[in-house]
C-alpha cells in the first residue's frame, strides 16, 4: 500500500484515517441524478469527484467497487412529464445521462442501479421497518416515524426539537409532521406504480438509495458520497432507515462535495436558470478542461463556475500538452521525485487536488528548466490519477485537430459513422492520424 489516506467524515466533522471494512477492498456509493432532464455541469461534479477518488484508491492498491445510482422514479419526473409518460421521459433522460457522462472519459461505475429495477429490495426494507413499528401505513402511503430513531439528526447535526417537516405533502396522513414517506400511493396521472401488500404505488426517494446501496455493497460499506445539498434530508433519512431496519449504520464514512456557484456567489441550479448543461460545456471546452476545472478546487468547497474558469482550465490543458511534448519516455530525474511525492501526499490528505496540482505545476516548471528532456514517468503517474493521461497522446496536436477528433468521437457515439469518416479524412488532411482508444482517442502525426 502507498501513503496512509485521510478523508473528512461528515458525520464526525473531522478528517479521519481511512480504514476500510475489509483489508484491500473499498465500496463506494454515490448518489446519482434524478433523470427528469439532461444533467448540468453541477450534476457532473460528484460523478467526477468519486470517479477520481476511485482512481486514487486503486493507485494506492485497493480493489474498488463504485456504485452510482439513477433515480428514475420521482415526483420531479412526473412534473417534468407534464401529463405525458414519465416512464418514457425517465428512460430517455437516463440514456442521455449515460451518453453525456461517457464523454467525460472516466469509465462507467461498477454498478448503476435504477430505482425502477430495485422495487423488490425496497419493499423488503419497508416491511422490515413496519415489522419493528418504525413505519406505519396511512391512506396507502407508508411513513417513517422519525422520533423513533434516537440518532436522527446526528449526520446533519440538526436538533430534532427545532426541526420542521422536510417532506412536504401528505400532512393529513402523518402522525407527526417530521415523518417522511417510504411509499406513496398512486395518484391520478402517475404512470409508474407497483402492487405491494399495502396498496398500489411507488417508493419514496430516500428508501430507494438505502435499498440499492445495501443490496450492492452490504450494510456498513466504506464510503457514502454525494453533493452537500443531499446531506439533509436525503442522507439523514437514508442513514435513519438502515439504522432502524438493520440495527447498524449504513456507511462507515460520509463524504460530500460542495456545490457550484456563479461568480457572484449565487448557488447554480436548473430552477434559477444560471447553469449550463454538461453536454454543452463538453462541446465548447472538451472533457480534459472539465476534469481539470473540477480538480482545481477542493472537493468539499464550493467552486465558482463561469466562462473565465473554464477558459483557465483549457489553458491549463494546453500547458500540460506542451510539457508532455518536451518529455521523453522513461524514468523521471530523482531531483523531481519530491514534487511527485508532494502531489500524492496532498491527495492522501483529504483528496486535496488543488495542492496536488500546485506540486504538479512545479514539477512541470522544473522539468522545463532541465538541460535535456527529462523522463515522463512521474507526470504520467500524476495525470493517470486525474484521468488526464490521454494528454500525452494529444501532445503537440493543434487545437483545431483535437476539436475535430472530439467531434468525431461524438459522431461515433451517436451512431453517425458517415460523419465520423468525414472527420477522419479532415484530420488526416491536417497531417494527423486518429485511433480510437479506451476512454477517447489517440492522435499521432502522419509520417
Amino acid at each position: 500500500m502507498a501513503a496512509e489516506l485521510r478523508f473528512y467524515d461528515t458525520r464526525t466533522r473531522a478528517v479521519r484515517v481511512f480504514v476500510p471494512r475489509e483489508a484491500g477492498r473499498v465500496g463506494i456509493y454515490a448518489c446519482g441524478p434524478t433523470v427528469y432532464s439532461r444533467i448540468h455541469i453541477g450534476n457532473a461534479r460528484p460523478f467526477v469527484v468519486f470517479s477520481l477518488l476511485k482512481r486514487l484508491l486503486e493507485h494506492n492498491g485497493y480493489a474498488v467497487r463504485l456504485v452510482i445510482n439513477v433515480t428514475d422514479v420521482n415526483d420531479k419526473i412526473y412534473a417534468a412529464a407534464r401529463g405525458g409518460s414519465s416512464i418514457e421521459l425517465a428512460a430517455a433522460m437516463t440514456a442521455a445521462y449515460f451518453v453525456d457522462t461517457d464523454r467525460l472519459g472516466l469509465g462507467r461505475p461498477d454498478h448503476e442501479p435504477l430505482a425502477s429495477e430495485s422495487i423488490e429490495a425496497i419493499v423488503e426494507e419497508i416491511e422490515a421497518l413496519l415489522a419493528k413499528g418504525i413505519a406505519y401505513v396511512s391512506g396507502g402511503d407508508v411513513y417513517f416515524r422519525v422520533r423513533r430513531d434516537g440518532d436522527y439528526g446526528a449526520l446533519s447535526r440538526r436538533d430534532l426539537q427545532s426541526m420542521q417537516g422536510e417532506d412536504p405533502g401528505g400532512e393529513e396522513l402523518k402522525e407527526d409532521p417530521l415523518d417522511f414517506a417510504l411509499w406513496k400511493a398512486q395518484k391520478p396521472g402517475e404512470d409508474s406504480a407497483w402492487d405491494v401488500p399495502w396498496g398500489r404505488g411507488r417508493p419514496g426517494w430516500h428508501i430507494e438509495c438505502s435499498a440499492m446501496a445495501e443490496g450492492l455493497l452490504g450494510v456498513g460499506f466504506d464510503i457514502h458520497g454525494g453533493g452537500l445539498d443531499l446531506l439533509f434530508p436525503h442522507h439523514e433519512n437514508e442513514a435513519a432507515q438502515t439504522r432502524c431496519a438493520r440495527g447498524a449504520e449504513l456507511a462507515r464514512h460520509w463524504m460530500h462535495n460542495g456545490m457550484l456557484a456563479s461568480t457572484d456567489g449565487e448557488k447554480m441550479s436548473k430552477s434559477v436558470g444560471n447553469i449550463s448543461l454538461l453536454h454543452e460545456v463538453l462541446d465548447s471546452h472538451g472533457r480534459d478542461a472539465v476534469i481539470l476545472y473540477f480538480a482545481s478546487a477542493h472537493y468539499r468547497q464550493p467552486i465558482a463556475y463561469g466562462p473565465e474558469q473554464l477558459d483557465q482550465a483549457s489553458a491549463g490543458v494546453q500547458r500540460i500538452r506542451d510539457a508532455a511534448r518536451r518529455l521523453t519516455a522513461g524514468d523521471s530525474p530523482p531531483a523531481l521525485r519530491p514534487l511527485r511525492d508532494r502531489f500524492f501526499d496532498a491527495l492522501a490528505d483529504d483528496f486535496n487536488t488543488p495542492t496536488a496540482l500546485a506540486a504538479m505545476w512545479e514539477w512541470i516548471r522544473e522539468a522545463n528548466r532541465s538541460d535535456g528532456p527529462p523522463g515522463d514517468r512521474d507526470l504520467r503517474e500524476m495525470l493517470g490519477v486525474l484521468a488526464l493521461e490521454n494528454l500525452f497522446e494529444l501532445a503537440g496536436a493543434p487545437e483545431h485537430v483535437v476539436a475535430l477528433a472530439n467531434e468525431r468521437r461524438r459522431a461515433r457515439s451517436g451512431g453517425d459513422f458517415a460523419r465520423a469518416d468525414e472527420l477522419r479524412t479532415a484530420i488526416e488532411a491536417a497531417g494527423w492520424s486518429v485511433r480510437d482508444a479506451p476512454g477517447g482517442f489517440e492522435l499521432a502525426p502522419l509520417a
